[in-house]
């Protein structure tokens, strides 16, 4: 299966940050993705977070599982992401940065707060973005996720703060600065969001900002299964602020991305 966008569509990504991109993901690779979810919930990769919220309820969360689980890998090197990758970027070539799951279990109503990934991640350049999967339906009472169009080109970085309660702080990114109050004048933003179903998948900017709601409903989970890829411009950052698990010990900053932890998933 292939997925080839409309111009209308990059434009859109471009214009706005993120879009949808309805029924992206065949049934067959829902399935699997599933499967390796369940697995994961099992027996839990390396980076493993097992957020606990305040009513008892569980955030499973994840991130590089494709280095260790063979259908995460499939999907990321596989499945139609790359190419779509390489169209919204204009890129003659996409490296995987890394893939992220997260699990809230019904009831799992703490929301993911406003922020932009890219000042999380040693990674610097333009072409920078993440695929996020739908794998239940997706409402505004089920954890969907709302963005703040056209936020990608603010050119402001987000000082990154822990997502669970109690975790540890982020060291200070340089000029980095904290993020606005959007929810106390949400009026005055331009916000997206959109109902989901079982294989549409948002693509977005890593500098886009975006928050996502809790899961307040009792009888379906919210699985999430995200996956970020560079383009040619992008080049590692070894400077202070982003999360110490995906960086790169073998990459000085300026270095091109591509390495054995961030690898060459497709070319022109």
């Amino acid at each position: 299966m292939s997925t080839r966008l409309m111009q209308s569509q990059v434009d859109a990504f471009w214009r706005d940050g993120a879009i949808l991109v309805e029924d992206a993901i065949s049934p067959e690779w829902v399935a699997r993705v599933r499967q390796a979810i369940e697995n994961d919930i099992a027996e839990p990769g390396p980076f493993f977070n097992n957020y606990v919220l305040p009513n008892g309820k569980r955030f499973h969360g994840n991130l590089r599982l494709w280095e260790t689980d063979p259908d995460f890998r499939a999907y990321c090197f596989e499945s139609p992401l790359p190419a779509m990758a390489a169209q919204i970027m204009d890129t003659s070539k996409v490296t995987l940065f890394y893939d992220q799951l997260f699990v809230k279990e019904p009831g799992a109503d703490h929301p993911t707060r406003w922020h932009n990934d890219q000042p999380y991640w040693p990674v610097r350049g333009r072409q920078v973005m993440s695929f996020w999967l739908a794998l239940d339906d997706v409402t505004a009472d089920s954890g969907r996720m709302e963005f703040v169009a056209g936020s990608h080109d603010w050119e402001r970085w987000f000082q990154p703060e822990p997502f669970a309660p109690g975790a540890a702080d982020y060291e200070r990114g340089e000029n980095y600065e904290d993020i606005p109050d959007i929810d106390a004048d949400r009026s005055a933003y331009d916000l997206l969001a959109w109902d989901m179903k079982p294989g549409d998948v948002i693509a977005f900017h890593a500098m886009a900002v975006h928050a996502a709601g809790g899961n307040r409903r009792a009888d379906r989970r919210r699985r999430g299964y995200t996956v970020r890829y560079c383009g040619e411009d992008a080049t590692y950052f070894g400077g202070p602020g982003p999360n110490a698990g995906l960086r790169n010990p073998s990459l000085k900053t300026g270095d091109p991305i591509e390495s054995a932890q961030y690898p060459l998933v497709w070319q022109a």
